[in-house]
């Protein structure tokens, strides 16, 4: 148990001399994103890709089953039916929009938090 607090205590001591040297405001620590720095990066880029396709798919679903629920809704005057087909092409036009825009949007948030200084 002793050498576990010596260790302990020789860390501490040592603690405020190691993080003396880093200038922390002044770029000491930087975050550069490397697909390949990690193993398996490209399995996870596939996953991700694979993962957008089918929510895309099921976008396209939404779409055409909302579509032909408010048609039907609308030629039999039944409110109900129309509503939630629009409801249903608007959510799945805004989901396909959303799922399009992510890289982008993921991209535009990082550099407008790279330039943060």
């Amino acid at each position: 148990m002793a050498p576990i607090l010596d260790a302990i205590v020789q860390f501490a001591a040592a603690w405020p001399h190691a993080i003396a040297g880093v200038n922390w405001l002044d770029g000491g620590i930087g975050l550069t994103p490397n697909p390949h720095g990690v193993p398996g990066s490209a399995t996870i880029q596939s996953i991700a890709d694979g993962i957008a396709w089918w929510a895309l798919l099921l976008s396209l679903l939404g779409l055409v089953i909302g579509a032909a629920a408010w048609a039907l809704g609308s030629h039999s005057s039944n409110y109900q039916y129309s509503t939630t087909g629009r409801r249903a092409v608007i959510v799945s036009g805004l989901a396909a929009l959303v799922i399009g825009a992510a890289p982008a949007v993921i991209n535009f948030f990082f550099s407008a938090g790279q330039q943060v200084r």
